[in-house]
């Protein structure tokens, strides 16, 4: 089968597209959502590409337009395309289970609102300064402060819960 010549903007999103729904999957939680997510930033970035890709890190932009909608949740359904047929490809990525799987981190954040979420994913999974995240989500730095002490305070609250929840179901097998 010949192999056909790709565009920039499909270059990019072939070799690209497996690491973006990874961080998509942190993002919302679950997979269907990333897909969701990954399909809506890449669909806005690709109208004006010529713009994107003549900035310095075009996955940092992709990254920074799904955090975006992630945290405004603008995402509504009034605004989806309907095609003939979908414009993806499935892809086999050996690194998704890393974060999508075992109990842990995507259980972890389910229970955040996507605010919380994004400020927590841009602070520990793309080490972003608070003046960097705020930037990105258009809020100011003492904000994104606040929005983790919160974000970090439930998750607390949820892993104390959890061991105590753990420890009557020991005592009561006991």
């Amino acid at each position: 089968m010949p192999q056909r010549d790709l565009g920039p903007f499909e270059e990019f999103v072939e070799h690209r597209l497996p690491a973006l729904f990874r961080y998509a999957c942190v993002l919302t939680g679950n997979r269907h959502d990333a897909e969701d997510l990954v399909q809506e930033a890449l669909t806005r970035t690709g109208v004006g590409w010529w713009r994107v890709r003549r900035k310095d890190d075009p996955e940092g932009y992709v990254r920074t337009v799904m955090v975006r909608i992630v945290a405004n949740g603008r995402r509504r359904a009034g605004r989806e395309r309907l095609m003939a047929s979908p414009p993806d490809r499935p892809v086999d990525d050996q690194d998704l289970d890393r974060v999508t799987g075992g109990a842990g981190f995507d259980a972890v954040l389910a229970g955040l609102p996507p605010r919380m979420r994004a400020v927590l994913v841009l602070r520990y999974v793309d080490q972003l300064d608070d003046a960097e995240i705020a930037r990105v989500l258009g809020c100011t730095p003492g904000t994104v402060r606040s929005q983790a002490a919160r974000a970090l305070a439930k998750l607390r609250e949820q892993a104390l819960q959890e061991r105590v929840d753990g420890g009557v179901r020991e005592i009561s097998r006991g």
